[in-house]
């Protein structure tokens, strides 16, 4: 399965469960694709990558400088686990 098919269906369920799944266009490198925005003020960064692939160095960096900053950042390569990834930006 491709990113591209991922992160489609990741927009899909976003938007079921009545939320925004913007593209994030920083100007710099490295940030995760997806900013995930959720009712009642709930969001969390999302990096897709095609099954099996994982963040490049800087990708690590970044997401590293957004959890220091107490922000959720995920990982998502499989889309069995957008479910388990949107629960969780649910409930923080």
């Amino acid at each position: 399965m491709r990113e591209k098919v991922i992160e489609k269906k990741l927009a899909e369920e976003v938007k079921r469960r009545g939320g925004l799944c913007e593209k994030w266009n920083s100007g710099t490198s490295g940030w995760p694709d997806r900013i995930v925005l959720l009712p009642d003020g709930k969001f969390g960064f999302v990096e897709v990558k095609a099954p099996g692939e994982e963040p490049r160095p800087l990708q690590l960096h970044r997401h590293k400088q957004l959890r220091q900053l107490g922000y959720k950042v995920y990982v998502l390569d499989d889309k069995d686990r957008i479910g388990e990834i949107l629960d969780d930006i649910q409930t923080t």
